[in-house]
């Protein structure tokens, strides 16, 4: 893959390199359902059923939800949406991006005396992802204006990373590091594309990771060097 001079892409001898094998590394390339979680979520509960003697299904009423809102325990049963009473049903808009793998999906093993008698989610492993977004206008997408995806190819703002990925037809797009999020570490969850960032790749992002996190690009980094010579150069 060839890409333009003025990103730090270019700092790699190989930026994308084959990961044939199905395992969740640090730095994979997978696809997921990504809710929007800048949007408001919704709150679903039951209120009857247009069948009385069907527990199976349910009427529900939508509404906003905030986190402020007080909820009452329904006294409806309804089969399919069973909960405990300090829940409620929740719904999100969301999308089936691309996804780069941030965390290690392989954490040391739990002893399972530990949670003997617990529910599985209270330690079902999980790993941190971080969701592409497409930066070209189309039919179904706003996109990013040309000037602000020149700034992030530019390393300008720690919460961006420019990319073009390695599928076929790949496109210019955006990593939202500020959107990095756990999904399920299950095979239900992901699906896996066959490419993973490199070593060289790795070390950048990991900079760049710590540069939204604590704040400044790290002294004597790549990207530290790449953000001193655009700078140099633009000016």
């Amino acid at each position: 893959m060839t890409y333009p001079d003025d990103c730090i892409q270019n700092l790699s001898n190989n930026w994308w390199i084959d990961h044939p094998e199905k395992n969740l590394v640090r730095g994979a390339l997978i696809k997921a359902f990504i809710p929007h979680v800048d949007h408001r979520p919704y709150s679903f509960e039951p209120i009857g059923r247009t069948n009385a003697t069907d527990h199976s299904g349910a009427d529900i009423v939508i509404k906003p939800l905030s986190v402020g809102q007080k909820f009452k325990a329904s006294s409806l049963p309804v089969a399919a949406m069973t909960k405990p009473d300090s829940e409620i049903w929740a719904a999100y808009r969301a999308k089936r991006r691309y996804c780069l793998v941030i965390g290690n999906a392989n954490p040391v093993d739990i002893d399972k005396k530990l949670t003997q008698g617990k529910p599985n989610h209270s330690t079902s492993p999980t790993v941190l992802v971080s969701p592409y977004y497409g930066a070209s206008k189309k039919d179904s997408r706003a996109g990013y204006s040309e000037a602000f995806v020149e700034r992030v190819k530019h390393c300008e703002y720690p919460q961006f990373q420019w990319d073009h990925l390695p599928i076929k037809n790949g496109e210019s797009s955006i990593l939202r590091l500020d959107h990095t999020q756990a999904i399920g570490a299950h095979s239900m969850s992901y699906e896996f594309t066959g490419y993973k960032l490199s070593d060289e790749a790795l070390e950048i992002l990991d900079d760049h990771f710590s540069w939204l996190v604590y704040g400044g690009a790290p002294e004597n980094s790549l990207l530290h060097d790449f953000r001193s010579l655009i700078e140099e150069t633009i000016t």
